[in-house]
């Protein structure tokens, strides 16, 4: 097997530590997020939320807001964070103020990126292909847009908003087994339930991200995920980077990566550390890389090769798993990160 030739350059675990550059205060500003304030302050923003839960000084972290001004103490040779706030005035008039609490800052940007990670999911790919398909309307169109009244086979009888998705594409572990179908959000739809019969059913087209094709499916399904994550370190999972949200080559902070880790393997909130491992050295008169064709030689010739260690050039933060593969989000990266990269203990 593949993962049984991976070795992975032990981390020491260390105590919850600052950075040498991590600043006496911090004032908190609007856009910031937890993970970024943490990574101001620590190596392993992961261990944040340990953080809050020892100090009794800070209640709830959720409950931090910009204008907030974080003050670094120690105690008994640990870190420990205090806020000053000042509640914020809002003058409505020359003679009334009207005290105004700003919004908490959230985990992670979420806001920044929903648009590119609330549009895909994946699904097995025998619950895929039973999937009723788009057939058709009245005008023999081929592409429909919002608004359109268009003709389906018949599945769902439910006052539920549907959507109209599409196959983007299949995914595959590094040995070409199959883990799932990921499919992409293109319209919204409801059911006009006079309308089912035996063979077909009519729906409304709405909230169009892209045109609907003929042959696009009717999924019933969302493409929600958690947003609150609790965070936690990965231990002895071990998987591979296997995909991307849109089949690009090179990926970077806040891309999505896809993992051939499932939900019996991680959860949500699980942190992992990305590792690139080049390729391994026969060591002979002239050392040279292995490559493809080498892989066909015998088990003696390969006594002569040197493994290299993978090296860490990333996180990621999975938020959102399935039976056998999961969506990461990237949160630190120094290099370009891409499939067949390795995950594992951050």
């Amino acid at each position: 097997m593949l993962a049984a030739a991976l070795a992975i350059l032990a981390l020491p675990v260390l105590a919850l530590q600052l950075k040498d550059s991590a600043p006496q205060t911090y004032t908190v500003e609007r856009g910031d997020t937890l993970w970024d304030i943490a990574s101001i302050f620590l190596n392993e923003p992961w261990l944040w939320p340990e953080l809050w839960r020892t100090n009794t000084q800070i209640d709830n972290p959720h409950l931090i807001y910009p204008g907030d001004v974080i003050v670094v103490g120690m105690i008994n040779g640990e870190p420990v964070l205090s806020i000053a706030r000042e509640k914020p005035l809002v003058s409505l008039s020359p003679q009334t103020e009207k005290r105004v609490k700003p919004s908490p800052i959230n985990t992670l940007a979420w806001s920044e990126i929903a648009p590119f990670i609330n549009q895909h999911t994946i699904v097995d790919k025998d619950s895929y292909e039973v999937l009723p398909r788009v057939l058709g309307n009245k005008d023999a169109n081929v592409r429909f847009a919002a608004n359109n009244l268009v003709v389906s086979e018949p599945q769902y009888n439910t006052p539920d908003q549907l959507r109209i998705v599409r196959k983007q594409s299949i995914i595959k572990n590094l040995d070409g087994r199959e883990l799932g179908v990921q499919i992409s959000h293109v319209a919204d739809a409801s059911v006009f339930k006079e309308s089912i019969s035996d063979d077909s059913m009519l729906l409304s087209l709405t909230a169009s991200t892209q045109e609907t094709n003929l042959g696009d499916k009717i999924f019933n399904g969302d493409f929600s995920h958690e947003k609150s994550l609790v965070l936690k370190p990965a231990k002895a999972q071990r998987g591979f980077v296997v995909g991307d949200l849109h089949d690009h080559d090179l990926l970077g902070k806040y891309d999505v990566v896809i993992l051939d880790l499932g939900n019996t393997e991680v959860e949500p909130g699980t942190v992992m550390g990305v590792y690139a491992k080049g390729p391994s050295i026969i060591n002979d008169e002239l050392p040279k890389y292995t490559n493809k064709s080498d892989m066909q030689k015998s088990r003696d010739w390969f006594a002569n090769t040197v493994e290299q260690p993978a090296l860490k050039v990333g996180e990621i933060i999975i938020y959102k798993t399935f039976n056998a593969a999961s969506y990461g989000l990237i949160t630190r990266a120094n290099t370009g990160i891409q499939r067949g990269f390795i995950v594992a203990h951050p």
